[in-house]
């Protein structure tokens, strides 16, 4: 292929957007010809075309560049916060341990995003929303499955356990499940401590696999209370703050990039 039809069929290739683009500032088709007609011109002429195509713009964000930063960001806080809850199935309240475990990890994906004291306000948004999804988040956790998964079912409140700690003496409320276990609950109600009530029966919210502890009450008593939302709220913000700085910093990147090839295509 000769060095004018290597040209064409460059040029030929890029969006009609960019064909104007190129020929605003002095690379159009015959310029192209041209260049592609000097020594090493068919090399200069794809340097130029690739510089000039959007995909190679995107490519250029790699993994390397604070777009990927804030996305990694965004990946370890949603991962240290997934690891969290769905720890609760196994080691229930203890999984903000787990919790904890992780949030160097997210740490060290803040240190490393953070560029200016406007995105040091993003990475505390982000550590304040990590806490609040462990901390809370692990305590409801239970809740929420039972919410989707539990089973409703009649149980039998038996003797409570009282706990001892630090010359404090507390009554935590149990009660006998269908199958015969005995069981604590989720929170005790307001009589489930007293004595008279053992052997007494009363609805509960029960886990068909047995990881999490009944609830007493129905499945609608499992309502979306102050610190769902809280958890809702925390959610929302871990996702949005590094996703939208990502996009902000993302097109300021293509921005630069492009003003910078089209003043050294001009020069």
């Amino acid at each position: 292929m000769t060095e004018r039809g290597t040209a064409d069929e460059l040029f030929a290739r890029l969006p009609s957007s960019t064909r104007r683009t190129l020929e605003q500032i002095g690379l159009g088709l015959p310029v192209l010809r041209r260049i592609a007609a000097e020594e090493g011109g068919e090399r200069r002429v794809r340097h130029i075309v690739s510089e000039f195509t959007p995909s190679a713009d995107w490519r250029d964000l790699g993994r390397d560049t604070p777009v990927w930063r804030w996305i990694r960001l965004l990946l370890v806080a949603a991962a240290g916060v997934a690891v969290c809850l769905a720890s609760t199935y196994l080691v229930g309240p203890y999984a903000l341990l787990v919790g904890v475990v992780c949030a160097p990890a997210v740490g060290w994906a803040g240190s490393r995003a953070r560029a200016s004291g406007a995105e040091l306000v993003v990475c505390c948004l982000v550590g304040f929303s990590y806490v609040v999804l462990i901390w809370v988040g692990s305590q409801q956790a239970d809740q929420w499955y039972l919410h989707l998964r539990g089973r409703a079912a009649r149980v039998t409140y038996a003797r409570p356990l009282r706990s001892e700690s630090h010359g404090v003496s507390t009554l935590y409320c149990r009660v006998r499940l269908p199958d015969g276990s005995v069981r604590q609950v989720i929170r005790n109600d307001k009589t489930c401590t007293e004595a008279t009530m053992v052997g007494l029966r009363t609805r509960a919210v029960v886990d068909p696999a047995g990881h999490y502890r009944p609830f007493l009450g129905g499945v609608s008593d499992l309502g979306f209370g102050f610190w769902d939302h809280l958890c809702l709220g925390a959610a929302t913000v871990l996702v949005l703050a590094p996703l939208t700085t990502a996009l902000v910093s993302g097109r300021s990147a293509l921005r630069g990039r492009g003003s910078g090839r089209a003043g050294g295509a001009t020069a």
